[in-house]
């Protein structure tokens, strides 16, 4: 008989983020009230979906969609980025949106989660039309954003620019008020914050170099001689690069969307970046061998950092990952099924609710500075941020060994409350250490508040 073809595998982020959070459910210290209090958790307060129209350069009147997610406001006000990108839609925004919650939650920090988007191709676009886009997205959205109740930031193929219109255009529909707090990731001398730029990349390695150092990644204790593949070379793959580089590793593959360079010795990352200023791709840079967007997956590395997009380490590829760390800066590089695969090698995964906190952190930062009428120098956030990022991998350390030495006990302990669901059957992860601490901060809070009225 034929071999039956494979089950494809459910690369919906909405569904994944959903599996991650039923993951960790059952190693959250209190389970009391669960059966009600997972749903009300995990499920949006908020979805609100946009129609912009918006006159192009040539005259001609465009139609995009826009969303906007707010999810979860136990611990605080929702804060999360905006992108823009032609894959956005609702299901991709609210599973962002989750892992905003519990990002916010597992660093400690005062926010529950939102996330945004808007339909669009910006390599297509001119500065005004993106300009125009980002204006009648925040008049659109309204008063579901501000200071106290939303706060976007930067994300996917938005920048400062970006967040000087969002504030701009924020102020002109609330005069005489303090608007400084609406959006994080402005330029600095207009109530940014030095280091924002860098954030994500540098949390990143603070969480790397940590947990190294704390003796979590068997036959890896320093970032130095360490070798480094990289996917994705915009915002935080190309400043974790250099990071990197400049602390000791050899980086030794980069990619971008067009695909990848590899260079045994270790890439000069100045002239790949030369490069692609110059042809707009990492692709072709002198010196080095072509490969693929997800050849940088692929690499034998002792710490691999996706930098991308969601899914890019999946059933198809997992075992085809050599490396001893991986560090996700991006969201949701990483699906269920490989997240099994990379735990039966023994490769140690930084989840994207940790690694990737520091840009949220570091805006963060910048909230609490425009709040305060204040202006933080560069040193103190870098130190701010290392101590944040650095407890939160300490913590998230510290969870993973409990639970794993006390695997059997969750295991009877799940089966005793909550029967009719199905057991558990693999041992934890970082990825489900990091969540059970982010779900059971939200769920702490959620008791404390209790439900109005």
């Amino acid at each position: 008989m034929p071999k039956a073809a494979p089950v494809p595998e459910d690369l919906n982020p909405h569904h994944i983020a959903r599996h991650q959070f039923e993951e960790a459910i059952p190693y959250v210290d209190d389970l009391k009230g669960w059966k009600g209090v997972s749903q009300w958790l995990f499920e949006p307060e908020r979805v609100v979906k946009v129609t912009l129209p918006v006159v192009m350069d040539d005259g001609e009147v465009r139609v995009f969609r826009g969303y906007r997610v707010l999810h979860n406001t136990a611990r605080g006000p929702g804060k999360g980025g905006i992108r823009f990108y032609p894959t956005v839609d609702e299901d991709e925004v609210k599973a962002l949106a989750s892992w905003m919650t519990w990002k916010c939650a597992v660093v400690d920090i005062p926010f529950g989660g939102a996330k945004g988007g808007v339909e669009c191709d910006t390599t297509k676009l001119s500065t005004d039309e993106k300009r125009r886009i980002t204006r009648r997205f925040v008049t659109s959205l309204g008063d579901t954003i501000g200071p106290y109740t939303d706060i976007p930031a930067p994300d996917m193929y938005t920048d400062p620019d970006t967040m000087a219109w969002i504030y701009d255009t924020y102020a002109m529909l609330h005069p005489n008020a303090e608007n400084l707090g609406v959006v994080t990731g402005k330029p600095v001398d207009l109530g940014g914050i030095p280091g924002r730029g860098t954030a994500t990349a540098q949390g990143s390695v603070f969480v790397a170099e940590h947990l190294l150092a704390l003796g979590a990644v068997p036959g890896l204790s320093q970032i130095e001689d360490a070798v480094v593949s990289v996917q994705g070379f915009g915002n935080a793959g190309r400043h974790a690069a250099f990071i990197l580089r400049d602390m000791g590793a050899k980086v030794v593959a980069v990619s971008d969307s067009k695909g990848g360079v590899f260079k045994a010795k270790g890439l000069d990352l100045e002239a790949v970046e030369a490069h692609k200023k110059e042809t707009g791709s990492v692709v072709g840079t002198p010196g080095t061998r072509r490969i693929g967007v997800k050849g940088t997956l692929e690499v034998e590395c002792d710490i691999l950092i996706p930098a991308a997009l969601e899914n890019q380490i999946t059933l198809e590829n997992a075992e085809r990952v050599s490396t001893k760390l991986v560090v996700e800066a991006a969201n949701g590089p990483t699906t269920p099924g490989a997240d099994r695969i990379l735990a039966s090698k023994g490769i140690v995964l930084a989840p994207d609710i940790l690694a990737n906190a520091g840009g949220v952190v570091v805006s963060y930062f910048e909230w609490v500075q425009n709040l305060e009428h204040e202006q933080w120098e560069e040193s103190v956030v870098h130190a701010r941020l290392r101590t944040k990022m650095y407890r939160a991998a300490e913590q998230v350390l510290t969870t993973y060994r409990r639970i794993t030495e006390r695997f059997p006990e969750y295991q009877a302990r799940w089966r005793q409350f909550m029967p009719e669901a199905k057991a558990i059957t693999h041992k934890p992860d970082m990825r489900i250490a990091a969540m059970a601490t982010a779900v059971g901060r939200c769920k702490a809070a959620l008791d404390r508040r209790g439900v109005w009225p």
